[in-house]
């Protein structure tokens, strides 16, 4: 018998997979954008960081397809302009939301005895919290 999932974690969930895919084109965009002092290595931080936002957003909407939802495809705001500083800025940012919005995530499936969901979203925490500090330590902080 398939698991089911309340609707509030498969609603948190397709929050989750319209961030990975906003930070996705999001951090590529800013990989071909980035320009000035050391824009080659934070440029390629970027691509590195895309790639495995969409990684995530994967895993997230087969997570959902298994509970019979369909994820959606459509992504939060991109933002993507300006100099590499507020790139930054602005990607440490969307960080922060995402770790607030997975532990919530974590604490939901917790509480509905779905080990799997929680497992999955524990793992992409801990890479989250990376790009966080990655992010971060280029500015300084």
């Amino acid at each position: 018998m398939v698991q089911k999932a309340s609707t509030t974690l498969t609603d948190m969930m397709n929050k989750a997979v319209a961030r990975e895919i906003q930070v996705s084109v999001q951090y590529m965009w800013q990989h071909v954008m980035a320009k000035g002092l050391n824009s080659a290595e934070i440029a390629d931080m970027f691509e590195d960081a895309a790639i495995e936002e969409m990684k995530h957003a994967e895993k997230i909407a087969e997570r959902l397809f298994y509970f019979d939802v369909v994820p959606t495809t459509k992504p939060n705001p991109i933002e993507v302009g300006g100099d590499v500083k507020h790139m930054l800025e602005v990607d440490a940012k969307a960080e922060e939301e995402a770790i607030d919005l997975y532990k919530a995530i974590i604490k939901q499936a917790e509480s509905e005895g779905d080990s799997t969901t929680r497992l999955l979203f524990e793992q992409i925490l801990a890479e989250e919290e990376k790009h966080h500090d990655t992010f971060t330590t280029l500015l300084g902080k």
